[in-house]
Formats: structure tokens, sequence, C-alpha cells
């Protein structure tokens, strides 16, 4: 026969041995994210896109894209540039081609002159570089 007191802490053992794995997979936080920081930064990103000021779409566009890169950098995802990071974390991503072509129209207006994009299309890639930082739990 079992005694009761040995009964009673197997139990208590296996119900916390539960709570423990439901608290590691529930938990969505990365230890290598300053969530704050990255939600306090994305909000200036988004207050910063002024529909009548069409600069302002360029610079909204640019900071997400750097902030992506930077939660990446401290997710750790390996990578010499950013293209290479988006492609070792494409797993990560709930619509890698969103992701990409964010970065497209990054690289658009980092590399050409006269790169001129739309409020909807900045509207599109912010979308885009929003949910990449959610998907890493940056935000």
């Amino acid at each position: 026969m079992i005694n009761p007191v040995l009964f009673l802490l197997i139990g208590v053992l296996i119900i916390a041995v539960v709570m423990i794995l439901y608290i590691a997979v529930a938990k969505k936080d990365n230890p290598y994210l300053n969530r704050d920081k990255y939600q306090a930064r994305w909000l200036e990103i988004e207050n910063g896109l002024n529909r009548e000021t069409p600069t302002s779409y360029h610079m909204a566009v640019l900071n997400a894209d750097k902030l992506l890169d930077q939660a990446m950098r401290d997710c750790r995802i390996k990578g010499e540039t950013m293209g290479d990071r988006l492609k070792s974390a494409n797993s990560r991503w709930k619509n890698a081609n969103n992701v990409w072509s964010a970065h497209k129209v990054r690289n658009q207006l980092a590399h050409e002159a006269d790169a001129k994009i739309s409020y909807d299309t900045a509207m599109h890639a912010l979308a885009a570089f929003k949910q990449a930082l959610k998907d890493l739990g940056a935000i």
C-alpha cells in the first residue's frame, strides 16, 4: 500500500512539472529582447509617419527596417547582412513574402537617389515590419 504522504508528494510534483512546462511553452517573450524599448521605438516610427509629408514615408520605412534588423541581431539570428538574417529567420515569419517585400522597399529607398514611394506603399511595408517584430516577440 502506498503511503498517503508519498502519494500527495508525487501528485504535487506532477502538477508542478505540468505548470512549468505550460509556462515555458506559453511564454512568448524572447529573453534577448527588451520589449519596452522595441515598443517605444515602434511607436515613434508609427507616429513619425505623416500622410502630408512624403519624406516621413521614407524615414518610417528606413527606421522600421533598422529596428527589425536590430531585433534579429538581438535574437542572435545568424547572418552577415540583413538579407542573410532574413533568410535565416525565414521560418519565423507568418508571411515571409511581406517581410521581403518591405525590405525591398527599404533597399529601393536606400539605393536609388530618386526613389519615391506612396503613403500606401509605406503603410504596407510598415505593416509587414510590425508583424515581423511581433513574430520575433519584440513587440
